[in-house]
């Protein structure tokens, strides 16, 4: 290979210039030192500056100029404020100033951008329509009004869709919310806005509403049940409640009851563990001062043995052949007190006290006793409950059936028809919530929920949020002892029906000027509550004779 001189020259250069650099690096180095301490000095004098108060920069600086007039007065005083100077500048400087730390991502950027590619698969289009949603758009053209909390959650949104997209369709809905809902998290409860109109979705992160609201006397009218407590737009009034040591104004979810209730009966429905038997505690608590009780406990496992003996509590039964007998007691009841009113009616008099006393038919989990029933080829207790059900408004006999969510093809068509008063508690699916309530829901339950949460449903009226006060069992050994004795403190201690005769309800009262008064057969009695001693004496039981 021939030699190059001009190479050879270019290469000797850089090297010599790499030599001559790395030396005057070496000489210039406490130059650089004193340089970059001096600047890190200059930027904290700036910045304090800067953060000194207007009205305390006159005092500063006479003060700073006062030091530096006394410095220069001190024999060698500027020689030695100078050393210090360069002292402190070579201490400071001794090592380059680390970079800043590049800023953080703009949450929206990342929240909003993920959502907007999760979206685009199920709201784009062709790509010869311009379709708002394609998979090189952003998120700007179509999100507006978007709000995050402190802990950069997703609290309001609102999102353009084009108008080709199905929105008049549940399915197609539930896929959105089921995508914005994945994306924004699960943890909380959000409400979708369908504006059909404008083709625009508005999203609402909801407040968790209290849990901490324990059984209690509420303010309310006879006839009137505080099913429990929503947001201040799903009620129109508030009550006093206490919680947590202090009273607080709450707004409840009322289901009124009663011969001018439009909706007399209650059917509540809930996933398995989320509080449908601490929903049948809570109203049989609100229902015991104004009111008779029998108590149906479907599944067997004593949740309602607290009300066994109790003054107003005719029957609590857990097996089958006790469900059909205080049910059918419970039809010929209704029947008798039909003809008791009818013959008041004609006679022109008020009627006896016997057939205007309400009398509550509570039913937790019926469809067990149904299956058991079938099995065995005896009837369904649930059957006898079509004139309670029928008339039970005029008879001034309220019915309340609560079962778990997927046991609802196994309900009667006739307490489906009738119970226009619903409650679903838990997190089920859209389809379920929808077959349960009678409408779409247009919020997303949280994966994870208190038990008790749920919505309600009364009439024909909006689903509502609701959270059931915490009614515990107090015979549980496993529940908070707070929480017991506030259930303890509701329940009657002493029965006053064994103090005064029954009363003679073999015939209807006599009408002088109209018709002669139907004679009423007397239906059977009540029988006997189950036996369940555990835990009776100390909640003040006294055993039916």
């Amino acid at each position: 290979m021939p030699f190059d001189r001009h190479q050879f020259r270019l290469g000797r250069g850089r090297e010599l210039a790499r030599t001559a650099g790395d030396h005057a690096s070496d000489m210039f180095a406490p130059l650089t030192v004193l340089g970059r301490g001096l600047r890190h000095h200059a930027d904290w004098a700036r910045g304090r500056w800067q953060a000194t108060p207007k009205d305390r920069r006159g005092p500063t600086l006479f003060l700073a100029a006062a030091m530096l007039l006394g410095i220069y007065l001190l024999p060698h005083g500027l020689l030695f404020a100078l050393v210090a100077l360069m002292a402190s500048a070579a201490w400071s400087g001794r090592a380059p100033k680390a970079p800043p730390a590049p800023p953080e991502p703009d949450v929206a950027d990342v929240k909003l951008t993920a959502l907007y590619a999760a979206l685009t698969p199920y709201l784009g289009g062709p790509d010869g329509l311009d379709p708002l949603y394609h998979h090189e758009g952003g998120y700007q053209g179509v999100f507006s009004g978007w709000e995050f909390d402190g802990g950069g959650r997703l609290a309001r949104l609102e999102i353009a869709y084009p108008a080709y997209f199905t929105d008049t369709e549940p399915a197609a809905r539930a896929r959105i919310e089921q995508v914005v809902q994945g994306k924004a998290g699960r943890a909380r409860e959000y409400r979708f806005d369908w504006d059909e109109e404008s083709n625009r979705l508005r999203i609402t992160a909801l407040a968790p509403l209290p849990a901490d609201i324990v059984a209690q006397r509420f303010v309310a009218a006879p006839g009137e049940i505080v099913l429990g407590f929503t947001d201040e737009d799903g009620s129109a009034r508030t009550i006093p409640v206490h919680r947590g040591g202090g009273v607080s104004q709450q707004p409840p979810v009322v289901w009124r009851t009663g011969p001018r209730s439009a909706e007399p009966h209650l059917l509540a429905l809930g996933v398995n563990g989320y509080g449908a038997s601490g929903l049948i505690r809570s109203v049989a608590l609100q229902a015991l001062p104004f009111g008779d009780l029998v108590v149906i406990d479907g599944a067997g496992t004593g949740e309602h043995a607290c009300l066994v003996n109790r003054p107003g509590v005719h029957t609590v039964e857990t097996s089958l052949h006790g469900a059909l007998a205080a049910l059918q007691w419970a039809a010929d009841e209704t029947a008798r007190r039909l003809a008791v009113l009818n013959a008041a009616r004609h006679a022109g008099t008020a009627p006896p006290e016997d057939v205007t006393r309400p009398l509550w038919l509570l039913l937790d989990h019926p469809t067990e006793l149904g299956e058991l029933a079938r099995a065995e080829g005896r009837p369904d207790p649930q059957d006898l409950l079509e004139l309670p059900l029928r008339h039970g408004r005029a008879a001034r006999v309220t019915v309340v059936v609560a079962d778990d969510i997927e046991a609802l093809g196994r309900i009667p068509a006739s307490v489906r028809a009738t119970a226009r008063a619903r409650v679903v508690l838990g997190p089920a699916g859209p389809e379920e919530t929808r077959a349960a309530l009678g409408v779409p829901l247009d919020i997303v339950p949280a994966a994870q929920a208190p038990a008790g949460r749920g919505y309600a449903r009364i009439g024909a009226g909006a689903p509502v949020r609701l959270q059931v006060p915490v009614t515990v069992d107090p015979l549980d050994e496993d529940a908070p002892a707070a929480l017991r004795d506030a259930v303890i403190a509701l329940l009657p201690h002493h029965d006053t029906r064994t103090g005064a005769p029954a009363a003679d309800r073999s015939a209807a009262p006599p009408c002088p000027d109209g018709p002669p008064a139907v004679p009423v057969e007397p239906g059977p009695g009540p029988r006997a509550g189950v036996d369940l001693a555990k835990g009776q004496a100390a909640l003040g039981f006294r055993p039916l004779a």
